[in-house]
């Protein structure tokens, strides 16, 4: 571009023509086009076809890609998981050409994200319980006891939001984590107190029917109390309420759903894990008697050598 000499800096010069005129196709045929050497010029008609059309005002590249940007809004309460779902069902998607691809971003990509993300966490967090656990407990099958709770709070999670038709968000995640902590202690106390019992001598079903009774109380009012208190948030009450409301919803969901069936299938798993372990103990020590016979037959013995 020619610059303006304005003493201090260069001004570039940029001549456009009136808006009025930018539709005037005779005009823009007309317009000259500068030869090389200063020449003069042609009409922009003998080296261009001018013709009214519509295409995008600017180009945008991502990793040297052509990229075009469709963003919408979720109206209501529609769920970004139900959208995303439409989205891909639509017949424009299912006939893409070879050299055009989807991906997602915004807070589709941050769903994904999420969903990856969690799915660590949870598998870290559960190993790190189980090896406790085992720590703890000198055993490594009753710890799968205590584990088999945990699928049913994130059930009575899942319920919960179906019920009140919540969606998954993120808060969701976070109250699973949490739902995951509260659950595991309930079943631990039930299971160790089992253990107890069953280690002054009683027999196993009195211990866990036991365990049970006593045990049943506390894990109850713990349930009532950490209801009561996610009730306000479950109703959306201040600020940011309905944000905070389907965490609540299913830390209320997974705490009533786990504590009643906990107190019915942890008990059954820990027979059936006991059942197990016993097995594996007379199983072992078959084992063990069965090799120590086998070294015996094969002994040396001292019958061919005779006494002088």
């Amino acid at each position: 571009m020619a610059k303006f000499d304005a003493g201090d800096r260069l001004v570039p010069i940029r001549v456009q023509l009136e808006d009025s005129a930018r539709s005037n196709l005779q005009l823009l045929e007309q317009l000259r086009v500068p030869l090389g050497g200063g020449r003069g010029g042609v009409p922009l008609s003998v080296v261009a076809d001018i013709k009214l059309d519509q295409g995008p005002t600017s180009i945008n590249r991502y990793d040297r890609e052509r990229q075009a940007t469709v963003a919408a809004d979720l109206v209501g309460t529609a769920a970004l998981g139900d959208a995303l779902k439409k989205i891909y069902e639509l017949p424009v998607m299912k006939s893409l050409p070879k050299n055009v691809s989807v991906k997602q971003s915004g807070d589709a990509e941050s769903l994904n994200e999420l969903a990856d993300g969690f799915a660590t966490a949870i598998s870290g967090g559960l190993m790190m319980v189980y090896a406790v656990l085992v720590l703890l407990f000198g055993t490594f099958l009753q710890p799968i006891t205590i584990l088999f709770s945990l699928p049913l709070s994130i059930g009575g999670a899942i319920m919960a939001l179906l019920v009140t038709g919540k969606q998954l968000t993120t808060p969701v995640w976070i109250g699973i984590l949490m739902l995951m902590g509260i659950v595991t202690k309930n079943a631990i106390m039930l299971v160790e107190f089992a253990i107890e019992a069953i280690r002054e001598g009683k027999p196993r079903e009195v211990a866990i029917i036991d365990a049970g009774m006593k045990r049943a109380r506390p894990i109850i009012m713990t349930t009532i109390a950490m209801a009561a208190g996610m009730m306000p948030s479950a109703l959306a009450w201040g600020a940011g309420g309905e944000f905070r409301s389907p965490m609540a919803l299913a830390i209320i969901g997974g705490l009533i759903f786990s504590t009643a069936l906990s107190l019915v299938f942890v008990p059954a798993m820990f027979m059936m894990m006991d059942d197990v372990g016993n097995l594996a103990s007379r199983y072992g020590r078959k084992l063990l008697v069965s090799s120590g016979e086998e070294d015996r037959d094969h002994a040396p013995t001292d019958h061919g050598r005779a006494d002088r």
